[in-house]
């Protein structure tokens, strides 16, 4: 991570993503320029209108000049990306996280260009510019949502960017994903093979302990508007030992039609897996920007992932009839040297507030009131 630097350097010569913020409210533009050691450079103003390109392969004055009608947006959450990209000859721009999704504009240099594009190997910072993060990567191919292992893909899987090897997930994220991917990660076991009807009944009949809970929780977003919709029950398995915001480990319980806000998720890796029912993702490209950028529905067994770069900002809700139950795993990457306790989230008034992720009971004591809950239901409909 680089932060607040002058000069960076490119990891591989010609290509980056270049990660950063700007001050909010500041009418000065965001510069900065692409260099290589003979004079050439590519130099970029970003005002609130405009994005400007200057290309000078050499000393003296520019070859190239281009102008886009886009630029810098009022928002203190807001980040910006530069894609370079000397194999395909493109620079793109893009509002948000660094994805094709997100991209506002692209512009073709010519190919004669490619070797000058080749030399480029430093990024300079002129002014208004909070360097953020280099990605050695140019953003060109669709990010997969879905996870798969690589015994279980398909040469078609990954012609159509239909799923995301596990083998390309961070290191952390790995460690996650083999952790609750097994066959024998599930719900309803040997133990108690109802589990799941189980969890449903204590939803939806009054005086049972799902039932009351998510009552009680109905202000857990908003204290003056109850809303019982806007409520999930968290599950937790194990305990916070510094290493995630919150437990790592939570069974999140989503009845049908409830959902949680739009929120982040402090920069931690994560996978989730969908143990029961279905639930639907909405991905967001930054706090505070209520359009969604890709929608995606995640069945039984199907597994997907948050990095610190991607995929962080979300809203999950249960479209179908039946509960959704799902397993949610969080943990910081290694490189993480401020650990963040909280998910942010935005409130019914579009401002972002604090949640500190907390349990409503833990895995091993919730199974048993289930099942003394569903044995209940089963003596009373025998008398």
């Amino acid at each position: 991570m680089y932060k607040f630097k002058k000069t960076l350097d490119l990891p591989v010569h010609g290509q980056v993503t270049y990660l950063f913020t700007t001050p909010l409210g500041s009418e000065t533009p965001a510069k900065f320029q692409f260099l290589n050691k003979n004079s050439g450079k590519i130099k970029i103003e970003i005002s609130n209108d405009n994005f400007n390109i200057s290309i000078q392969t050499e000393k003296g004055k520019p070859q190239i000049t281009i102008n886009e009608k886009t630029g810098l947006i009022n928002n203190k959450n807001v980040f910006y990306w530069v894609s370079l990209d000397s194999q395909h000859q493109t620079l793109k721009f893009g509002i948000g996280e660094a994805r094709p999704e997100t991209v506002k504009f692209t512009y073709n240099i010519f190919a004669d260009l490619k070797k000058f594009l080749e030399s480029l190997t430093t990024i300079k910072n002129i002014s208004n510019i909070k360097a953020w993060k280099l990605l050695r990567d140019p953003i060109i191919n669709p990010v997969p949502l879905k996870i798969k292992r690589i015994d279980e893909l398909t040469m078609s899987d990954i012609a159509e960017y239909k799923y995301l090897p596990h083998s390309f997930l961070t290191t952390t994220n790995q460690q996650l994903f083999n952790c609750i991917s097994g066959k024998n990660f599930v719900l309803d076991d040997d133990y108690f093979q109802d589990f799941s009807k189980a969890i449903q009944y204590s939803i939806v009949t009054e005086g049972c302990w799902c039932y009351k809970k998510l009552q009680e929780k109905s202000t857990e977003f908003n204290p003056d508007k109850p809303n019982i919709y806007e409520t999930y029950l968290r599950i937790t398995l194990g305990r916070n030992s510094g290493e995630s915001p919150g437990i790592p480990y939570v069974m999140e319980i989503w009845p049908s039609n409830h959902y949680s806000p739009i929120h982040s998720h402090a920069d931690s890796n994560a996978v989730i897996r969908v143990l029961h029912g279905s639930i639907n993702v909405k991905l967001f490209p930054f706090l505070g920007e209520s359009g969604a950028f890709a929608e995606a529905d995640f069945e039984k067994d199907d597994i997907t992932w948050l990095s610190p770069e991607l995929n962080q900002i979300h809203q999950l809700r249960n479209n179908r009839d039946d509960v959704c139950i799902t397993i949610q795993c969080y943990m910081y990457g290694l490189d993480n040297a401020k650990h963040y306790d909280y998910f942010d989230y935005i409130d019914d008034d579009k401002k972002i507030v604090q949640y500190e992720p907390d349990s409503d009971m833990n895995f091993v004591e919730f199974k048993e009131r289930m099942k003394k809950e569903w044995n209940n239901k089963k003596e009373s409909s025998v008398v």
